[in-house]
């Protein structure tokens, strides 16, 4: 179900092709009324959803991914239709996002279930379980760089945890909430368990107020800071992913044309608009000259614009060509050289790559998120250099790791302040259902997808069930003084030795 009524305040606002600005659609936008009403909604659909069952609930979600995908290119021609990505990058987050939802489905019951735990020496009369329940009603506040991939990664998980779902997609992006919510529709359900309701800020501050059980945002760390205060006013708990300043790291015995090619697409990928996506690349010493020449040879190759067969398209926001120009001038200011690209690549809607190297740490360029199709590739005597680099940053989100030895790889993954790595891949964990995605710092807190994801969407319960009277009765007001002296035994005598 959606909010594409009228509002009551009559206030739409256009959905727009990036690419020449056409109007694409005109949506409503959802003030407090609205939204509380979505939110009164998703009650009755929580306990509806609830009574399905693990069973039902799994069968429901795979009749929803059975229908997404049927639909697919439908999607993902209005993906491309209001981000201006190619037809291709939107046909590949369709198949990411089903995925993920077809994991959640099946794995829910299994990581969710009550399950025993020991209960120890001392409480060994008694059984113990845990078991996890749903909040009730999640609101989800989108992005709109991967309008699918990334809310349904919230979206999947919440319901398959055993949640309603009150979604509220990107202004950028509304069409794709909206799709998501009719398909949901299309199945029959008596109940709305996904309501997207379309608006601007406005509209998300208030979902922020409305009572929801818990709250998914994923976008700038600044506006994420903005959503936890809101949420602090009624002890609302959140789950924050605050963008990323992600690095890629390059080993002098790496295999530099795998290295590059990943690099190029973690980089320039839909138009370096990936929260994950490669912001800097630090460069063994030894290897430096060659890896440039490679990857700016890839690069040169990409040819961004409009049409369907385009590397990348048009900068999603356009607020955002300001910020890539102040960075890359500043890079170049402060005694970066561009290698490929320069201030001039930086358009009105399409911006051309931009390859900055030796750019001082601390220039904007490397110190905030670009979120561009540039790059800033800098030297390092070695790779612990590089870690220490890369651990600079106050983003924490991802990172990937270039070596000939996986061993050193893996070693030196552990030492990343980021809450994801890929060794000889870029992006590999975004991939895999199983494993959780999220970050640290401003990159934020909380994790979807795998059983990291389900748990983060339910609240764990803890019981115990007594099996026999206790050896040592302890909870009691009249005590013996025979079970204090064994405890006091068992102090100095076994916890004190273990």
């Amino acid at each position: 179900m959606t909010t594409t009524e009228p509002s009551k305040t009559g206030s739409t606002f256009a959905s727009l092709d990036p690419r020449d600005g056409t109007v694409l659609a005109e949506y409503p936008i959802a003030g407090p009324e609205e939204v509380a009403l979505a939110v009164e909604r998703a009650r009755a659909a929580a306990r509806w959803w609830r009574n399905q069952g693990p069973r039902g609930r799994r069968e429901w979600l795979l009749e929803y991914k059975r229908a997404i995908s049927s639909r697919a290119q439908e999607l993902a021609s209005l993906i491309s239709a209001e981000t201006g990505k190619p037809d291709e990058d939107a046909t590949l987050e369709v198949m990411l996002a089903v995925s993920h939802l077809e994991w959640a489905a099946k794995n829910a019951d299994k990581v969710l279930r009550r399950r025993p735990v020991s209960a120890g020496l001392m409480m060994s009369n008694q059984a113990a379980y845990v078991e996890y329940q749903p909040y009730g009603v999640v609101g989800a506040i989108g992005p709109w760089n991967y309008p699918v991939f990334t809310p349904m990664g919230t979206l999947s998980y919440a319901m398959a945890a055993g949640n309603a779902v009150v979604f509220k997609p990107s202004e950028l992006t509304p069409g794709v909430g909206v799709w998501l919510a009719e398909v949901w529709d299309s199945l029959g359900a008596s109940q709305p368990l996904i309501q997207t309701i379309t608006g601007d800020g406005s509209t998300g501050a208030a979902l922020c107020k409305a009572g929801v059980d818990k709250l998914a945002f994923t976008g700038s760390a600044a506006t994420g800071r903005k959503v936890m205060a809101a949420c602090a006013e009624t002890l609302t708990p959140v789950v924050i992913e605050g963008g990323g300043k992600d690095a890629l790291l390059v080993d002098a015995d790496a295999d530099l044309d795998a290295a590059a090619d990943q690099a190029v697409f973690g980089a320039m990928g839909n138009a370096g608009q990936t929260c994950a996506g490669v912001e800097r690349i630090y460069v063994h010493k030894d290897v430096q000259d060659a890896f440039v020449q490679k990857f700016t040879a890839k690069v040169r190759a990409l040819t961004p614009g409009n049409a369907i067969t385009s590397s990348y398209g048009p900068m999603t926001l356009p607020a955002q060509v300001d910020i890539i120009r102040r960075h890359v001038k500043d890079a170049i200011a402060r005694g970066g050289k561009a290698v490929l690209g320069g201030e001039d690549s930086v358009g009105e809607r399409i911006v051309e790559p931009v390859v900055l190297v030796d750019v001082p740490e601390d220039s904007s360029a490397v110190t905030e998120e670009t979120f561009g199709p540039t790059v800033v590739i800098n030297p390092v005597v070695d790779l612990e250099e590089a870690v220490e680099k890369a651990n600079a940053s106050s983003y924490g989100l991802g990172g990937s790791i270039f070596t000939g030895d996986k061993r050193r790889g893996l070693a030196l993954a552990e030492k990343l302040d980021v809450g994801m790595v890929s060794v000889n891949s870029f992006l590999a964990f975004a991939g895999i259902p199983a494993l959780p995605f999220g970050g640290s710092g401003d990159s934020g807190f909380g994790r979807i997808h795998g059983a990291d994801g389900l748990r983060e969407f339910a609240r764990p319960k803890a019981i115990t069930a007594q099996k026999f009277s206790a050896p040592l009765n302890l909870m009691t007001m009249t005590r013996k003084p025979r079970d204090i002296k064994i405890v006091k035994w068992m102090l100095a005598n076994v916890q004190g030795k273990l």
